[in-house]
């Protein structure tokens, strides 16, 4: 293929995309024509596309950004890092620091080992589940996520959901052996899934959970019952904490709900927008994950594992997290939480039912009468009303992509009101 000449304009920008990259997309789906647009830089709480127009970003990177775009002394430590070495494949004083840091935040944690991504830490952490159970099964909820990998993409998110405990695959290529050794439970139904655990309690090596699923809280009691549930039938509890890990509290959602898991993985905001993840859990189980032991125990390794740079993002977000913790999670759950009520409110007086399920820094619109609990309560939502509300305040200049809204330390006073007010417009136009 002969180079082509460097595109000038975002139109064309997006038709080379169009040519060279399926769907033009890099997350799970693209922005319609009618709002498209090439990112070129960004800062604080802002996107700027380019052709030099500037959007309030509300995806924050899927979650990364927590404390917006840009932050210096982030953008610091990984100059002076990439000025050191772009990766090593070996132990290094950044990853050393980082797992410390980590360690002592996390309440489960006695050792970290750190993986490419959170997908790759949750796959890790299930294969490290059956090695030390001598189990082979696994059970996760309908409608929580972790990550792309065959046993994460299973009732995700299914269109016509089977009977519990049945899995069905979300994408095509997934083996048909995979449905043989996942077992899904609803979501915030602790009797359900303890009779679940109970009945498979020989086979059955872990229950993965994400703590707040995707948007929706856990009911109180829920993830206790979980874990005496686990403890009883000998099957470890996996928190998934990619999402909430060092976002609702320094630690965590182990921290904010007061239940400890016996393993928990991470990544985004511990990584500082960088690519990393990480498996946290005590010593007798991390053992394993020692390559020492060669076969006897867990293969976990990847390229770029504790990769310095992202080592050093993630040490700097987290240094400014843990010195500014008592004013930085008030902020973000009162702006999340004055966010969400105001968009609700402008939906509530055009009299088109919602709901905004969440926990402060995270939210989600549901254009539904129906509260609530569970995947399947959501089923009955309007995604497509949503969708093009989105795209109209896109459109004013608010980066809104129909899932979850990350509000970020850098987001202001100015950003909400700009937010409500493209929002008041999108209504008017939408309808």
């Amino acid at each position: 293929m002969t180079a082509q000449a460097q595109p000038r304009t975002q139109a064309e920008l997006l038709q080379r995309a169009r040519e060279v990259i399926p769907g033009a997309a890099i997350s799970t789906e693209a922005l319609p024509d009618d709002t498209a647009f090439v990112i070129e830089r960004a800062q604080g709480s802002r996107l700027y596309d380019v052709a030099g127009r500037s959007y309030i970003d509300y995806v924050m990177g899927s979650g990364p950004m927590v404390l917006g775009h840009g932050h210096p002394e982030v953008v610091a430590a990984v100059q002076e890092q990439a000025a050191r070495g772009a990766t090593y494949f070996a132990i290094n004083r950044q990853a050393i620091e980082l797992a410390e840091l980590m360690v002592s935040a996390i309440p489960c944690a006695e050792q970290v080992r750190f993986t490419g991504s959170g997908g790759e830490a949750t796959f890790g952490a299930l294969r490290l589940a059956r090695a030390y159970t001598g189990r082979q099964k696994i059970l996760k909820f309908e409608g929580g996520y972790h990550g792309a990998h065959d046993y994460a993409l299973m009732s995700s998110t299914p269109a016509v959901p089977p009977p519990f405990p049945q899995a069905i695959p979300d994408s095509a290529g997934i083996p048909d052996a995979i449905a043989e050794t996942v077992l899904v439970a609803p979501f915030n139904d602790s009797e359900t899934a303890a009779g679940i655990i109970g009945d498979h309690r020989e086979h059955l090596a872990a229950v993965i959970v994400e703590p707040f699923q995707r948007s929706i809280p856990p009911v109180p009691g829920f993830l206790a019952a979980l874990r005496d549930a686990c403890r009883r039938n000998g099957v470890l509890l996996i928190f998934d904490e990619v999402v909430t890990g060092f976002r609702f509290a320094w630690g965590g959602a182990q921290e904010r709900y007061g239940v400890t898991p016996d393993l928990a993985t991470y990544g985004k905001i511990a990584f500082g927008g960088y690519a990393g993840g990480a498996i946290a859990g005590p010593k007798e189980m991390m053992r394993l994950l020692d390559p020492a032991l060669r076969a006897a125990g867990v293969s976990l390794t990847g390229t770029l594992s504790g990769n310095p740079v992202s080592a050093a993002a993630g040490l700097a977000t987290l240094r400014v997290l843990e010195r500014e913790r008592a004013t930085i999670y008030p902020r973000l759950y009162d702006y999340g939480e004055r966010l969400a009520r105001g968009i609700a409110d402008l939906l509530a007086a055009r009299r088109i039912p919602v709901q905004t399920p969440g926990e402060g820094p995270i939210f989600q619109v549901y254009l539904q009468d129906r509260p609530i609990r569970d995947y399947r309560d959501t089923l009955g939502a309007s995604g497509a009303r949503w969708g093009a509300i989105c795209r109209a305040m896109t459109r004013r200049g608010v980066f809104l992509n129909g899932g979850k809204l990350y509000c970020s330390a850098a987001h202001s006073d100015d950003d909400l009101r700009q937010t409500l007010s493209a929002a008041t417009a999108a209504l008017d136009e939408t309808s």
